[in-house]
């Protein structure tokens, strides 16, 4: 894979063969010396080649290896020309994170952590396959698949305030239950408050550190303040949204002619009936997982509240913002000096709105947005803003977390023999989990630096540091 520089933080791989705009990775030069080792890059390059493809396939520091597009990628199509894949976006469609300030210093809750994190772990249902205690009929399902959020809120989950710190106000319009199969509806029926397994999680945090001190007032943020960060998505009836609509781009394919570098690549023009049905069935899951997320802050609050023994104003849990990643969404961005209408599809990757734009609350409008970027159990997790740098390079993107560096059987192998439950407890650090392997496929070798990733796009000028988060207690699934 040929690599041309163009500054410290951006590599380009020049258009060649079927390509049809070039790929840029964001990335350190070990960043990259890294990434030589696996197909990543080379899956950009196949990114590179779909119809409609504007100005360039995209990798965030975070990249790795995913299905047909790497996980950390950015691209946007040209929203008459273009094509939508549902590899593009993924199987965990809306996974993402979100980050929830208190009036509470680490001082006051150091003490009661264990029976904390005992009781989340108790009320947050994790771990594959796992249900929730939210039972849906078909009817209220559908309701949750176009409502989102607010059917959440609206049934005593939440208040106002969550939606309007939610991306998009927690539910994209499209939604249309009628396109999603029978299996997918019966995926979501009991799932609804669940965090699921593998890299999800719930995280008890302090603000460690802050570098930008007037974003951070504006935010909510102030040194030794604990947090509370989720991490989830749309479960099993996302996984089963993607699979049924890469089954039938493949049939797409070779209707159009297309000849593509990787079946994983299955797409459909935006325009036609296959492409316009998998936005709609992608919307619900993206719908979902929002209430999901809703669901279980929810949950937090109400756990915390009866574990401190305290009233909601001493706790005063605010959502200070829910990002997500794993999504495609229609968007105006400037190209070449004009308006332009495309679907902008972060994998791995999330939204990085710069100051001023108007889908910001009015709150952030002028610092940018807020960016949740977590790292791993024993590391830190950063919380950023946008910029019109992002604006300008990447239609408002910037990564979404440290990204994996082993696979988990290679992490299962490095982990053999250590407990490292104890080694974080080492670190002051608990954690709870449900899976047999769940500490050693996730242990903070398995992912990159989260420093690292988050001071390549900082320097780069795609989104700006504004405080560090040190992880106190963690469950994962």
């Amino acid at each position: 894979m040929h690599l041309e520089p163009l500054d410290p933080y951006r590599w380009q791989i020049p258009k060649t063969g079927q390509m049809r705009v070039p790929g840029i990775i964001y990335s350190s030069e070990a960043g990259i010396n890294a990434l030589l080792r696996d197909g990543s890059l080379q899956q950009v390059a196949n990114v590179a080649t779909l119809p409609g493809i504007v100005t360039a396939a995209m990798a965030m520091p975070d990249i790795h290896l995913g299905y047909g597009f790497p996980i950390g990628g950015v691209a946007a199509f040209d929203w008459d020309t273009g094509v939508i894949s549902p590899g593009g976006v993924g199987y965990d469609i809306n996974c993402g994170v979100r980050l929830a300030t208190t009036a509470l210093t680490e001082d006051e809750v150091r003490p009661h952590l264990e029976p904390l994190a005992n009781r989340l772990f108790q009320a947050v249902p994790s771990g594959v396959g796992s249900t929730g205690s939210v039972r849906l009929s078909v009817r209220d399902l559908k309701q949750v698949l176009t409502q989102g959020s607010a059917w959440a809120v609206a049934r005593g989950f939440g208040q106002d305030s969550d939606i309007e710190y939610t991306e998009e106000n927690g539910c994209l319009a499209q939604a249309d239950p009628g396109v999603l199969s029978d299996r997918a509806l019966e995926r979501g029926r009991n799932q609804l408050g669940t965090l699921g397994s593998g890299n999800h999680f719930l995280e008890i945090g302090v603000v460690e550190e802050i570098f930008d001190a007037h974003t951070a007032r504006v935010f909510g943020l102030v040194p030794g303040q604990v947090t509370v960060m989720l991490h989830s998505g749309s479960r099993g009836l996302g996984y089963q949204v993607c699979d049924d609509h890469l089954a039938a781009m493949k049939k797409s394919v070779a209707k159009l002619g297309l000849t593509l570098p990787d079946r994983q690549l299955a797409c459909a023009m935006i325009q036609s009936e296959e492409g316009q049905a998998y936005l709609s069935a992608m919307a619900c899951a993206a719908n979902y997982a929002w209430a999901n997320r809703q669901i279980m802050l929810h949950t937090a609050r109400q756990t915390f509240m009866e574990t401190l023994s305290i009233s909601p104003n001493s706790l005063r849990m605010n959502l200070l913002y829910d990002v997500c990643h794993n999504i495609a969404k229609k968007e105006t961005h400037q190209v070449d000096g004009k308006n332009q209408t495309v679907c902008v599809v972060r994998k791995g990757a999330t939204r990085a709105f710069g100051p001023g734009h108007p889908d910001i609350p009015d709150r952030f409008r002028a610092v940018g947005q807020p960016i949740l970027t977590p790292g791993d159990m024993g590391r830190a997790s950063y919380v950023l803003c946008g910029t019109d740098t992002a604006m300008d390079q990447t239609f408002g993107s910037t990564c979404h977390g440290a990204g994996r560096l082993l696979s988990r059987k290679a992490a299962k192998k490095a982990g053999k023999g250590r407990s490292i439950q104890q080694e974080l407890a080492k670190k002051g650090i608990v954690v709870k989990y449900t899976g047999r392997f769940t500490m050693t496929e996730e242990m903070p070798e398995a992912y990159k630096d989260v420093s690292e990733v988050v001071g390549v796009v900082h320097g780069a000028g795609i989104s700006r540091m504004v405080a560090r988060l040190r992880p106190m207690a963690v469950v994962k699934g």
